[in-house]
């Protein structure tokens, strides 16, 4: 990682958010007296960053999505921008989860609104201000108008996170592997 990490800050800062659903697979790392994952360390050495994402856990994660197009979601944008943390750390999530780790828009074992998900995500990615008309023709016939919002500040969120920590060189050491999932 680009930066060095205050084990002793990054303790103190974390201690107030353990209990924060989106921290929950640091937070048993935390509770074993084990380093919280790397992202998280990063995270915690500036608490006012800390706070803001752990402000997210409204959208993730258990947001009005089904968890399976959540992740989805942010496996392919994080293949796309080839973000190391977040692509293997979900892996390992989806796998806890009994999720298979399958984020291909045209994969037959993804239901209908994880395809369009995905097929949105990737759209987003190419060109934001070009996703073409008949693509949201067809996510309004399968989302709701706040789906479709929380859907887009999702894949707009997991960019921001893969830019963070491709950036810092934040790197997933399998910590979540067989760890409880929830």
């Amino acid at each position: 990682m680009r930066i060095t990490i205050d084990q002793n800050i990054s303790a103190k800062n974390f201690s107030v958010f353990k209990d924060n659903p989106s921290l929950q697979e640091s937070a048993q790392l935390f509770a074993q007296g084990l380093p919280v994952a790397e992202m998280i360390q990063a995270f915690s050495m500036n608490e006012n960053v800390l706070r803001t994402f752990a402000g997210f856990d409204a959208i993730y994660p258990h947001g009005n999505l089904e968890r399976s197009i959540l992740e989805k979601v942010i496996l392919r944008v994080s293949q796309i921008n080839e973000c190391q943390f977040c692509v293997n750390s979900h892996i390992d999530i989806m796998t806890g989860l009994g999720l298979k780790p399958e984020a291909d828009a045209s994969s037959p074992g993804n239901t209908e609104r994880e395809k369009l998900a995905i097929e949105y995500a990737e759209a987003m990615k190419r060109d934001s201000n070009r996703v073409p008309d008949d693509l949201f023709t067809r996510l309004k016939k399968a989302f709701s108008e706040g789906e479709i919002v929380e859907l887009t500040f999702h894949v707009g969120f997991i960019n921001m996170l893969n830019m963070f920590n491709n950036a810092l060189q934040v790197r997933y050491k399998r910590e979540f592997d067989g760890m409880e999932i929830r």
